[in-house]
């Protein structure tokens, strides 16, 4: 899958069709949702920056992502957020009785989230889920890698925020044999849950679906998008006229 470089993070040149069928039809990919804030903090830490470049796929998640990649290759990119990259990707995998299980976030947000798919997709097949204690991603997988091993699924959803989750993968998959895919995808179990409200389609293509996410969680969120965002542009605007 070709890919574009944006501030420090090689961004896949894809769409949400060809993640999905990328998901249900290989083997063995990690992928990574990169918004504003993922790329931000990519270009500050090299660790980061290297592990998420390694990822197999690299979504442009986030309207300042998909703008700043048909910026820089003449083509016109939406965003391949989490949220319908997640549930593409089941409703694809329906007829091939793909697998999914799920790891990260809380028992009950998880539960509901279950609930609800089993509601949309009455076929899903859901081999189970994990909702680890509070700790950190070296600690997760030094705990439970035996049983992320056996695991019999086609896809793991991982729920931890960046960057734990993107760690916890990469870690996960250095350690163990799998043949499953993994993809990070942060607060999608609250939005298919509902216990937090997702922006609307329109929103969040006039680029706004921030200002409803920090309205829900100010105290966590305010420096993700008031600060990293701005530095997004920043480095953006570096890129674009130093990029020589």
């Amino acid at each position: 899958m070709k890919t574009t470089k944006v501030l420090q993070t090689y961004i896949s040149e894809t769409d949400i069709s060809e993640v999905s069928d990328k998901l249900n039809t290989s083997t063995g990919i990690q992928v990574a949702i990169c918004n504003a804030n993922t790329l931000v903090r990519s270009s500050r830490d090299s660790e980061i920056r290297n592990l998420i470049n390694n990822f197999t796929i690299k979504t442009p998640d986030g309207f300042p992502v998909a703008k700043a990649l048909s910026f820089l290759t003449k083509e016109k990119f939406s965003r391949v957020d989490g949220y319908k990259v997640f549930l593409q990707t089941i409703e694809d995998g329906l007829d091939k009785a793909k697998k999914h299980y799920f790891f990260g976030n809380s028992e009950a947000i998880t539960s509901l989230m279950i609930g609800k798919l089993n509601n949309l997709y009455p076929e899903i097949k859901i081999t189970g889920y994990l909702c680890p204690e509070f700790i950190s991603s070296d600690e997760l997988v030094a705990k439970y890698k035996d049983e992320i091993e056996a695991i019999d699924a086609d896809i793991v959803w991982v729920s931890l925020g960046f960057p734990k989750q993107e760690i916890f993968i990469n870690n996960i998959c250095n350690e163990v044999e799998t043949s499953a895919n993994f993809v990070g995808v942060g607060a999608v179990f609250e939005w298919v849950a509902g216990t937090k409200k997702k922006a609307p389609e329109w929103l969040a293509n006039l680029g706004l679906e921030w200002l409803l996410r920090l309205t829900q969680d100010p105290r966590r969120l305010y420096k993700r998008y008031l600060v990293d965002n701005t530095f997004f542009i920043l480095y953006f605007l570096r890129q674009v006229f130093f990029r020589r």
